[in-house]
């Protein structure tokens, strides 16, 4: 996501800074399902459903971003990057695990969690394809933060282990640290390289939101999760809060890669 390497303690600390504001305070103040752990809250039928969706889109987001890590790194411009990306891929696919494995043990098949998400995330993935190596970092690292970000957002008003899963597969797996050492270190070389990728990086950004309130729009559980029901303290007020702290996080990740917003 051309120099050396960053050190890991680094990346993560610019994978936190990163992360939407507020999370930090939010999470410090949870009540209602949010303090609950999963026996007790999925007792309310339509909150369970919400997190079977909640997890299908997940598990389907996170077998996806392993098959196009495992594409990209067919053009990675040398082995040392093609094994980078390897690992990452393998990272995502432990995370889809997972999440498969948290959905056979609530007695939901799988396949029948992801189905519903599969064609909003492949059109998205068909609509952004990457042109070359540099456009699928910025893919990786922008396109996949803005899903991190929406998904946090939500944890938020999870029940406890519900939240604690979720937030544990979208830990990140160094592709965020190792695009921005990639992309500035290429728009250093070339600067004319920064216009085309920020360009790129604006139309990924529309593309997520798209997707993302398409998906929400969609599935009747989920977003009434977002906007109140079984949700504590959302409303339509509150999602439209929620996407400027993505968009605010979107913008600083697009100065970390030294793109304009």
């Amino acid at each position: 996501m051309a120099g050396q390497s960053l050190p890991r303690g680094g990346g993560r600390a610019i994978v936190r800074f990163m992360e939407t504001p507020d999370n930090a305070t939010a999470a410090e103040s949870l009540t209602g399902i949010a303090a609950q752990d999963w026996a007790t809250a999925s007792a309310e039928p339509q909150y369970r459903a919400a997190v079977v969706d909640l997890l299908g889109a997940l598990a389907y987001g996170e077998l996806a971003a392993f098959e196009r890590l495992a594409e990209d790194a067919k053009l990675a411009p040398t082995l040392a990057d093609k094994a980078e990306l390897a690992a990452m891929a393998s990272a995502e696919f432990h995370h889809f695990e997972r999440l498969r494995d948290r959905l056979a043990a609530i007695d939901v098949e799988p396949t029948e969690a992801m189905q519903p998400f599969a064609a909003a995330l492949d059109g998205f993935h068909r609509q952004t394809a990457p042109s070359d190596w540099l456009e699928g970092l910025v893919k990786a690292y922008v396109g996949d933060s803005i899903a991190s970000d929406f998904y946090r957002e939500v944890a938020v008003r999870l029940d406890a282990d519900t939240q604690a899963l979720v937030l544990a597969v979208l830990d990140d797996t160094g592709h965020g640290n190792f695009a921005v050492e990639k992309v500035r270190a290429a728009i250093e070389e070339d600067p004319r390289v920064g216009g085309r990728l920020a360009l790129w990086a604006r139309r990924l950004m529309g593309e997520a939101l798209s997707q993302a309130q398409r998906v929400v729009a969609e599935r009747d559980a989920l977003s009434t999760m977002l906007v109140g029901g079984v949700a504590d303290g959302f409303d339509l007020a509150e999602v439209g809060r929620m996407f400027s702290r993505i968009t605010e996080a979107h913008t600083k990740r697009m100065a970390a890669l030294g793109l304009a917003a």
